[in-house]
């Protein structure tokens, strides 16, 4: 098979994986080197669903030993197998690098022969690409579950991120839809990547390589299984609490095979998705609990409000907050109110007392924040009564008059709920 086929067919297997992000690597160039993997070298280009397409994103192989229900790549698939060689997947990032198409490589795979086979196919890649190209750019790859440590050590100095994809959120659903696999085998190699992280930066000189410096993501399968989002939630707080992973990618569930054991889906549950990637920022720089956005008797996230507002409504006796007075903390639980906008309130509050004209030209989303503020002691001109089926009825109308504009109308493998365009930027911009 020639290597344009090659691409095809392991390029469109790639496409279910999401946890692709480049950002977070200082891996610099070198004398006569090729790419540079800081900040400053990745360009990050996002697609309408916020997956960033900047990196060359392809399998190794997607022949698969293992038979999991709900993978397109699962051994017993009728599709069209292919399987690159270390020195095609070095040649074809240097090409595309050098044509401008990528900044650098997200390389994963499927499970060949072994996972410890599959692991030395891809070191020896890398190895190609950072020793004998001098291939300097962001590389991303997929550590093999299963795998040797001695492996996941060589691999770690070679590229930039790490990730093991825990892909469904208890052992219950990993028993029965891919029951080949050990929750152990998962969780022990991304507990010892998490471990030599840390002893890296301790122990950091420059004699000795960086280990893994943009750090370990993983991501999660969202509708495959019925857990609740609160289950997931508390998942990924858990992994960012213990690991200290960089993030956790959720990716809705696409029914393209038939099993007893998978639901029947219409379309992916791209709404829930949404509200996954809004709360996960709401724990990581917001300084929220997955135990208050979500409990037993709320165990799933509302498909018209974002976390946040279904939060203060939830929540309403603590507000109304006076915008002049209230902490950054404080700042960041109002619906409307990102990190970005909470530092501007804290610096102009040294100047001068504010008003809600000058909270709208420091970015705050007003629509929202009105209801739940006051500025010298005064609520918005148009919020004349604050309750909680005002503000409700305010918010849901908001909401749903968004959601029905027709210059949204294409996105319609939704039903009836469509994440607005805003709802996609907060995702990105993590600015709820």
């Amino acid at each position: 098979m020639d290597i344009l086929n090659k691409l095809k067919i392991l390029a469109d297997s790639a496409k279910y994986d999401a946890s692709c992000s480049s950002s977070g690597s200082n891996r610099k160039n070198k004398n006569n080197g090729i790419g540079n993997g800081s900040v400053a070298g990745i360009c990050h280009s996002w697609a309408a669903d916020g997956r960033c397409i900047s990196l060359l994103k392809i399998l190794f192989t997607n022949s698969c030993i293992y038979d999991c229900k709900y993978c397109i790549n699962r051994c017993t698939n009728d599709v069209k197998r292919a399987t690159f060689t270390p020195q095609e997947v070095a040649d074809l990032t240097i090409n595309f690098y050098k044509r401008n198409y990528i900044e650098g490589l997200f390389l994963s795979s499927a499970v060949i022969k072994s996972p410890d086979y599959t692991m030395e196919l891809l070191v020896k890649t890398i190895t190609i690409l950072r020793n004998e190209y001098n291939f300097n750019g962001y590389i991303h790859c997929k550590t093999i579950p299963g795998c040797s440590q001695e492996l996941i050590d060589k691999l770690g100095i070679l590229v930039d991120r790490l990730s093991i994809n825990i892909e469904l959120p208890s052992n219950d659903s990993l028993k029965l839809l891919a029951p080949q696999k050990e929750k152990n085998d998962i969780l022990k190699p991304m507990t010892y990547i998490s471990n030599n992280i840390k002893i890296n930066k301790l122990e950091k000189s420059k004699f000795k390589p960086n280990f893994v410096p943009a750090g370990q993501t993983t991501q999660l399968i969202v509708g495959a299984t019925p857990e609740s989002d609160l289950k997931i939630l508390k998942l990924s707080e858990g992994l960012y609490k213990k690991l200290s992973l960089k993030r956790v990618y959720y990716s809705a569930y696409v029914s393209i095979n038939n099993d007893k054991n998978l639901p029947t889906l219409s379309s992916p549950p791209m709404l829930r998705e949404n509200r996954l990637y809004q709360a996960d920022w709401l724990l990581r720089y917001y300084g929220f609990k997955a135990d208050e956005l979500l409990d037993e008797t709320h165990p799933n996230f509302n498909h018209i409000l974002d976390p946040k507002c279904d939060w203060a409504l939830r929540n309403i006796d603590k507000f109304p907050i006076e915008i002049n007075k209230a902490d950054y903390f404080t700042l960041l639980r109002i619906p409307g109110i990102g990190v970005i906008s909470a530092k501007k309130i804290i610096r102009a509050r040294c100047e001068f007392l504010l008003n809600f004209d000058a909270l709208k030209k420091l970015g705050v989303v007003l629509k929202r924040a009105k209801y739940f503020i006051t500025c010298k002691g005064k609520y918005y001109d148009k919020v004349y009564k604050f309750n909680h089926s005002f503000i409700e009825t305010n918010l849901v109308y908001q909401e749903r008059n968004s959601i029905s504009l027709p210059e949204f109308n294409q996105l319609s493998i939704f039903d009836t709920l469509k994440p607005t365009k805003e709802d996609k930027i907060k995702c990105l911009t993590g600015n709820l």
